[in-house]
């Protein structure tokens, strides 16, 4: 069975209902996504042997997604993705104040952001299951100017694909970039740091104490962000431990790809089989894996432990509107935003090795 099925979620804590939809695809790939944050709350996803485990950390309730604990599960981020120095940039000669939600720095959209937000909600008939949901940020909202107009489309149009398609427009000029916020362990189990993970970057942006990047892109070559070759997640995190990024938490400069999305990382579960490539459009991924989880409680009585799942967050680089040799991230009146996100699973044999890249 392939299809959409809309079910009530919850009332937000001011008395909003909330609707999630469950998307059914071929290949035994079942994502569920609700209209606050434009969310994924669940996403079943076959072995080999054609069990389905939900592969992303959550919550059971909308309480959970709205409580001060919520590590941003799932979600969708903008207005910007990831740190600005400070909340501050200048643009056409004015400087702009954001909130600042991570002192002294701005973060993921700030204290309302787009994945506070409820979003309008459409179900798309007539082809792959798939569900739009937009909303309005008006001129002046955590400091962005301009009204923006967002869109972001989850859809299964293949088996075994899940789809995430944004599109954006402002009447003024403004930096938009956004991403998917989801924690991803494709065993369900207690730690990715087992999971082997390939990368298709050759270099990335350092930062400094307080994770904003110094503006530099260097190679990955000698340094334990050098997954241009499959390795196990934990097997050369040890010196990062002790830095502010507290292990992986860091920004890659992927390879240039044609403008359709192109592979950007692959990860494996050797327990399961199963297999994650995440194709993108975007010229950044943000590999975070969990290193601020601590016992956080979460689905089905599961307690969420240090690195018990990661992040790849394709976006445009980190601060972005503050260093002039990083990819552009405004947007001009009359422009559109597009970014698109593939997520495509596939499962092999336990043990097997993923082929070198």
């Amino acid at each position: 069975m392939t299809g959409v099925e809309r079910r009530a979620f919850g009332r937000t804590a001011a008395g909003r209902e909330v609707d999630a939809f469950a998307l059914e695809g071929g290949g035994g790939l079942r994502a569920v996504v609700m209209a606050r944050g434009a969310t994924l709350v669940e996403l079943l996803v076959p072995d080999h042997r054609g069990e389905r485990a939900d592969v992303v950390l959550g919550f059971d309730d909308l309480a959970g997604y709205e409580s001060a604990e919520n590590p941003y599960f799932g979600c969708t981020v903008g207005r910007c993705a990831n740190r600005i120095r400070r909340g501050r940039f200048e643009l056409d000669g004015v400087e702009h104040a954001l909130s600042i939600n991570e002192p002294p720095n701005h973060l993921h959209g700030g204290e309302g952001g787009f994945d506070k937000r409820v979003w309008r909600a459409e179900v798309l008939a007539g082809g792959a299951p798939a569900v739009r949901f937009s909303r309005t940020s008006p001129d002046g909202e955590e400091g962005y100017p301009g009204e923006l107009s967002a869109s972001v489309t989850y859809s299964i149009p293949r088996a075994g694909e899940l789809w995430i398609e944004y599109r954006a427009s402002c009447d003024r000029s403004a930096p938009v970039s956004l991403t998917h916020h989801s924690y991803f362990n494709l065993a369900g189990s207690e730690s990715v740091l087992d999971h082997e993970l390939s990368i298709q970057a050759d270099r990335y942006t350092p930062t400094d104490g307080e994770l904003i990047p110094t503006g530099a892109i260097e190679p990955v070559a000698g340094t334990p962000l050098d997954f241009r070759r499959p390795k196990p997640v934990g097997r050369d995190v040890g010196p990062l431990e002790g830095t502010p990024a507290l292990g992986y938490d860091h920004n890659f400069a992927l390879r240039p790809g044609d403008g359709s999305p192109s592979l950007a990382a692959r990860l494996r579960d050797p327990a399961s089989g199963r297999i994650l490539d995440l194709l993108t459009t975007e010229p950044g991924l943000q590999l975070y894996a969990g290193n601020r989880l601590d016992g956080l409680p979460g689905k089905g009585g599961r307690t969420y432990e240090r690195n018990a799942a990661l992040c790849l967050e394709a976006q445009g680089f980190p601060d972005s509107v503050n260093c002039p040799g990083f990819p552009r991230v405004i947007l001009e009146p009359g422009e559109f935003y597009s970014q698109t996100t593939v997520h495509r699973f596939s499962a092999g044999r336990p043990g097997d090795a993923i082929e070198g890249r």
